[in-house]
């Protein structure tokens, strides 16, 4: 499937800023399952400082902002070709070493109750396992805007029983690394059937399972990723992986609009023959 992505960040400051310097995660990789087709990323009001790839593999565009500025707009669009392979990435690659994905984060870090969810998850290998513990997730948290912020951390969205998908990605890295499976989290897109503008980026987890690598898992729709979602960002949380975070020195107020369309540009050849 070939899908048009545009997600427009846009930033207004009560009064000019007197410097800020914000990391963007807005470039998606090609890797298993996607190809980028083309990729744009554009930033009005603020001035490019340098392009690197971090630990986890993610592009990053560092952008700074300095004077009388007081609107920042932030546009990443392209169009990214996928293919539906159940959720599977591959063999695992870069430079962090696999065991580093069992590290708890303090959104990731297990409590009381991650700690029984993980116990009470049985199937006869890691990826049944795996599965069983995305609906035990998709169960337990109901998908509720509103009941939880990026700070929320796992055990408290299994406390409140709601959240968003950010929740329900930390829950099921959190609670796949108390079962001992190194696992990280996500940011991406997803296409939703019938309605081309979301409300957000979205997020799932990945597992790593012997034989297969890297598999994605959603718990907020209880599905593995298929030619529907676009993945962006990884790292161990939230923090690693958010399309954009920084610094400002001057706290003026500021008002913050997101809009993210994804639309399906038809099929590929290979897809359209089957």
């Amino acid at each position: 499937m070939k899908l048009k992505i545009s997600h427009v960040t846009e930033y207004r400051y009560d009064e000019p800023s007197a410097f800020s310097l914000q990391r963007l995660r807005l470039t998606p990789p090609t890797v298993g399952g996607q190809t980028i087709l083309n990729w744009s990323l554009h930033v009005e009001g603020a001035k490019p400082e340098v392009e690197y790839d971090d630990q986890f593999g993610n592009h990053v565009t560092l952008m700074s902002l300095q004077g009388e500025q007081k609107v920042t707009r932030i546009v990443a669009e392209g169009e990214v070709e996928t293919e539906d392979r159940n959720g599977v990435i591959g063999p695992h690659a870069g430079f962090c070493p696999l065991w580093l994905f069992l590290r708890d984060t303090q959104r990731t870090k297990p409590g009381k109750l991650t700690r029984e969810l993980s116990k009470g998850i049985n199937g006869d290998n890691d990826l049944a396992r795996l599965h069983a513990l995305m609906a035990a997730i998709h169960e337990a948290v109901d998908y509720r805007p509103g009941t939880s912020n990026t700070d929320t951390t796992a055990e408290q969205a299994l406390e409140k029983k709601s959240g968003v998908c950010q929740d329900h990605a930390h829950i099921f890295v959190t609670a796949a690394r108390a079962l001992s499976i190194p696992a990280r989290y996500i940011s991406g897109y997803l296409m939703t059937e019938g309605k081309a503008e979301q409300a957000a980026t979205h997020a799932w987890g990945e597992a790593h399972v012997p034989g297969l690598g890297w598999v994605g898992f959603d718990p907020a729709n209880n599905v593995c990723p298929d030619d529907r979602y676009v993945r962006v960002a990884s790292g161990l949380c939230y923090r690693d992986a958010a399309p954009v975070s920084g610094m400002r020195i001057g706290m003026p107020g500021e008002n913050l609009a997101v809009n993210v369309t994804v639309e399906s540009t038809g099929q590929t050849q290979s897809q359209s023959q089957n």
